[in-house]
């Protein structure tokens, strides 16, 4: 987390503006940025994490059900634990191992299961955020025709970004799957834009 807390300082001194979000908002990119500490050593384990074709696309009426199912079973079946614990490495992105995992390893679970279930891979992203308490933390995001999503390991529905309480700083970008981008959004985000 400490790497997630780096990147969130980098994301204060070099963002130039936050992006505008709307109800039912899909998140607005405002430029590229470096992917997080973490993230291309799990691109070079985990072909299915960058590469950018595969699934079909789901009407928000299939999708929903099966992003709450998924959201569910891997927050049940996944215990908290920190990277130190698990890979005996400070920061280290990867499927939950022996069943326990930090929040990406949390979401990563989450994205190669909807991959499996033939979700479109142009609709799921990671994204970086600060949690309600301050804390660095990692989502997935679902992109569907009524927004985006997110799916998280401290909650047990998935809601829309605007009611996580969340403020969302970077995320995978959906088009390109190796690269990140500045998604500013959220009640902190005039915190990191300089306003």
């Amino acid at each position: 987390m400490r790497a997630l807390a780096a990147f969130a300082a980098f994301t204060l001194v070099f963002t130039a503006f936050a992006g505008e979000s709307y109800a039912g908002s899909t998140l607005r990119a405002s430029r590229a940025i470096g992917a997080p500490i973490g993230f291309p050593s799990a691109c070079a384990r985990y072909a299915w994490l960058c590469r950018g074709s595969g699934g079909r696309e789901m009407t928000d009426e299939e999708a929903m059900p099966l992003l709450q199912k998924v959201n569910r079973q891997v927050n049940a079946g996944v215990a908290p634990a920190a990277d130190a614990q698990t890979s005996g490495k400070p920061e280290y992105w990867s499927l939950p191992i022996n069943n326990k995992g930090d929040c990406e390893d949390y979401a990563l679970l989450k994205l190669k299961t909807l991959l499996g279930a033939g979700f479109a891979s142009n609709k799921l992203a990671l994204s970086v955020v600060i949690d309600r308490g301050g804390n660095n933390h990692v989502v997935l995001l679902a992109r569907l025709r009524s927004g985006d999503y997110v799916l998280d390991n401290l909650a047990g529905k998935v809601k829309p970004w605007e009611s996580t309480g969340y403020t969302f700083l970077a995320s995978q970008d959906f088009s390109n799957r190796s690269a990140w981008q500045v998604t500013l959004a959220g009640p902190r985000a005039g915190q990191f834009s300089g306003t």
